[in-house]
């Protein structure tokens, strides 16, 4: 590369869900391979690469806007490489408008071909020629390429790419294409470097674990799949994300309970608890399915925690529909929840739906959701009160530099008094308190 080799310093800006940090993540150790350092200073690196989401339409011109930004940027660096990647370069209309547009970006790729970073970076440094190569699809995953872990103790592991349940809200799989599992074995031998690298938790990735292995040739199922990484020593924890509801089989639960080192955690994103408006979402499941399920999950898990998704104000929710919303996460006691106000998501089937909500209901019914979930958390959160509990000590409290912050293995946040030196282990700690949305505690001695 004969361009730029005065400055091989890259900052990766991650936007959206845990498939993106691990796509930057695989970006970071590209690029540790060829040389570059880490900069956290956007302004003083030689590589920026926005890593993109585009979940929700104002997302895109939020990040639209932050390109805009870098055309200063550019002007006190003008040496500076600027990529776009992600999600939402999945999307031919935000490609032809940066073309048009934002001239200050210089390359341009989408979720299946980051594993090109190199040819990308090489052509540009050559040539100087803007770069653009968005694959729509892709049948395969690219095995081996190295990964930078933010953690050392902890990391996320793709297990599969991509979504074919076309829920009519979601852009996921037009951004990330069909549904495509990698082989067990590599996903084996991958969580094995990790557990011999001293990793103790991981995170198993893909927009619907459930389906894992649909797609392959031979018979495996994603319970199959946790049985088998259940058996790598060295690894502590197994969790994964995100499970969709009309395909957590009882055999997936009864693993989970079987195992112990998997998580006592399930996210189960429900959606809405109106059956008429998930039939209009295309979620295949009704409000008695879900309830069926997580009595299951209670009845074989005891202790479990189970979180959720929501959203209000989809197209043609009444009253009523909110008030079975409402009902269901009290009849589910959910842990907590990521909750959001629908908005039009352009090219997917609910963006032309009649009956969209005005805001005002919106955030009404948004407050409403808020308010029970608040309350059931700190329930939920109490029944820890002066209890025990192992901590992986991640980092250091973002509220009090003289804390430590980490999960229990169902995944609650507990700040906590301890020294530097626990970060990256799993302690015990006594909690002191329970709030709403985390616990504090002590670390105490412990086997």
């Amino acid at each position: 590369m004969q361009k730029n080799t005065r400055n091989l310093t890259y900052c990766i800006k991650t936007y959206g869900c845990q498939m993106n940090e691990n796509d930057s993540e695989k970006m970071a150790g590209i690029l540790k391979n060829l040389g570059y350092q880490e900069e956290i200073d956007e302004n003083k690196a030689g590589l920026v690469i926005l890593n993109t989401c585009s979940v929700r339409e104002n997302a895109d011109q939020r990040v639209l806007g932050i390109i805009g930004s870098y055309k200063t940027v550019k002007k006190n660096n003008p040496d500076l490489i600027l990529a776009v990647c992600g999600c939402m370069m999945q999307q031919p209309e935000i490609v032809a408008s940066i073309k048009s547009k934002y001239p200050q970006v210089d390359l341009i790729f989408g979720t299946h071909n980051i594993h090109r970073l190199p040819e990308f970076l090489n052509n540009f440094s050559l040539n100087g020629n803007r770069m653009i190569e968005v694959w729509e699809d892709s049948d395969t995953i690219i095995e081996d390429l190295p990964v930078q872990h933010k953690y050392p103790f902890k990391a996320f592991v793709t297990i599969m790419n991509g979504c074919n349940n076309f829920c009519t809200y979601c852009i996921v799989p037009y951004t990330r294409g069909r549904e495509v599992s990698r082989r067990p074995e590599k996903i084996i031998e991958e969580v094995q470097a990790l557990a011999d690298s001293g990793c103790l938790e991981i995170t198993l990735l893909g927009q619907n674990v459930n389906s894992y292995g649909n797609d392959l040739e031979e018979t495996v199922t994603f319970a199959a799949l946790l049985k088998d990484l259940s058996q790598v020593e060295g690894i502590e924890r197994i969790r994964f994300m995100t499970s969709h509801p009309k395909d957590l089989t009882d055999e997936v639960i009864e693993t989970i309970a079987k195992y112990d080192k998997i998580c006592n955690y399930i996210h189960l994103p429900i959606q809405s608890g109106s059956s008429r408006i998930l039939k209009k979402m295309n979620r295949k499941y009704s409000r008695e399915d879900v309830i069926n399920r997580v009595e299951k999950i209670r009845e074989l898990i005891p202790g479990v925690s189970i979180t959720t998704d929501i959203i209000v104000g989809f197209p043609g929710e009444t009253d009523q529909d909110h008030q079975d919303t409402l009902d269901l996460i009290k009849t589910c006691r959910f842990d907590s929840a990521f909750t959001f106000m629908y908005s039009i998501r352009t090219g997917t089937p609910a963006a032309t739906m009649a009956d969209q909500i005005p805001d005002a209901i919106k955030h009404q019914r948004l407050n409403e959701c808020l308010e029970i979930l608040r309350d059931l958390s700190h329930e939920c959160n109490a029944l820890y009160q002066n209890q025990i509990v192992k901590v992986l000590a991640e980092e250091t409290s973002k509220n009090n530099p003289n804390r430590l912050s980490g999960r229990t293995e169902t995944g609650k946040l507990v700040n906590f008094s301890a020294g530097q030196e626990a970060i990256g282990q799993i302690v015990h700690v006594k909690i002191t308190t329970a709030k709403s949305f985390s616990l504090d505690g002590e670390m105490i001695e412990g086997d």
